[in-house]
């Protein structure tokens, strides 16, 4: 019952080439930095990365983007990171793009184990190309599969060796619905602390999903756009 490893490093020993890999965070806010830094040292190649974005150009998954690690993104905003984009535009990196509810939607399903469902989001646009479509009720859906990786890596502000999990604040975001979608389950945190010390009422994810966590280091916690009155 002891989920306890001693870094980022250890954590991600049987990651491989062509992986693919849920990352919870929004933008900058809630991303598991010290696993990302981990993958950028590891060095594999080829990956899939699940994540709403790829954060910035120097920080964040524009790092494994940098190093040309990732051969795929299945996200919902490029909007913050250039490389990203010149990346896309060029054709060195698949894209898939999502409405952020529907990204959102896939990764619960997976976790649910619900193979696929009907979305209305997307009907009659370019997400639907390719895709089957229904009409329930004189309403038109899309079917969306469910999306489960290989590993999903999240950070959360405190955790206790069984694995349970409580993120603070928006922080939270993407990261309890990838904890539940994934074969193997990373937690990075701020505070490890004691059984007993959380209260069971107010954890976020049950340590029944996670298979390993550790204490991260040296959080930056940047901001993403700062903006300021004139």
């Amino acid at each position: 019952m002891d989920k306890r490893i001693s870094s980022a490093d250890a954590a991600i020993e049987n990651l491989q080439d062509g992986a693919t890999i849920l990352m919870g965070g929004f933008g900058l806010c809630g991303i598991p930095e010290n696993l990302i830094a981990a993958v950028r040292r590891k060095g594999v190649k080829d990956l899939t990365i699940v994540s709403n974005n790829a954060g910035i150009d120097n920080f964040g998954i524009g790092l494994l983007l940098q190093n040309r690690q990732v051969k795929k993104m299945v996200s919902t905003y490029v909007g913050e990171n250039k490389l990203f984009e010149q990346l896309v535009t060029s054709g060195e990196l698949q894209l898939e793009l999502n409405p952020q509810g529907t990204f959102a939607e896939r990764i619960r399903a997976g976790g649910a184990g619900i193979p696929a469902f009907y979305t209305s989001t997307g009907y009659g646009t370019m997400v639907a190309e390719g895709k089957e479509t229904r009409e329930f009720d004189g309403r038109h859906y899309v079917l969306e599969r469910g999306i489960r990786g290989d590993f999903a890596f999240v950070k959360a502000w405190k955790g206790d060796r069984w694995g349970n999990l409580v993120y603070r604040r928006t922080a939270r975001n993407f990261n309890p619905m990838m904890a539940t979608a994934a074969d193997y389950v990373v937690a990075e945190v701020e505070h490890l602390v004691e059984l007993g010390e959380l209260d069971p009422d107010n954890v976020h994810t049950p340590g029944i999903y996670i298979n390993a966590i550790f204490q991260g280091q040296n959080y930056e916690k940047r901001i993403e756009r700062r903006t300021t009155r004139k």
